[in-house]
């Protein structure tokens, strides 16, 4: 799949763009972006809670910090 990112070209972006405005109308863009920003904002925060979730459930000994919440290393 990273292959596939990769190549698309500067071309590729724009066709994309455009068969996207005729399908949606320019007026439905900003609605439809909003929607799939909220969509990811929800996906983010379940994930963040099942971690979270986990995390408690599992026994005191192997108990550890959520990922990124640690020292940083320099």
């Amino acid at each position: 799949m990273t292959q596939t990112l990769a190549m698309m070209s500067a071309t590729h972006v724009v066709l994309v763009a455009v068969v996207v405005l005729l399908l949606f109308g320019a007026q439905k863009i900003p609605q439809l972006m909003r929607s799939v920003g909220s969509g990811l904002n929800e996906f983010k925060k379940g994930l963040k809670d099942g971690e979270q979730a986990l995390l408690s459930e599992a026994p005191p000994d192997t108990k550890r910090e959520p990922a990124g919440s640690g020292p940083k290393a320099g």
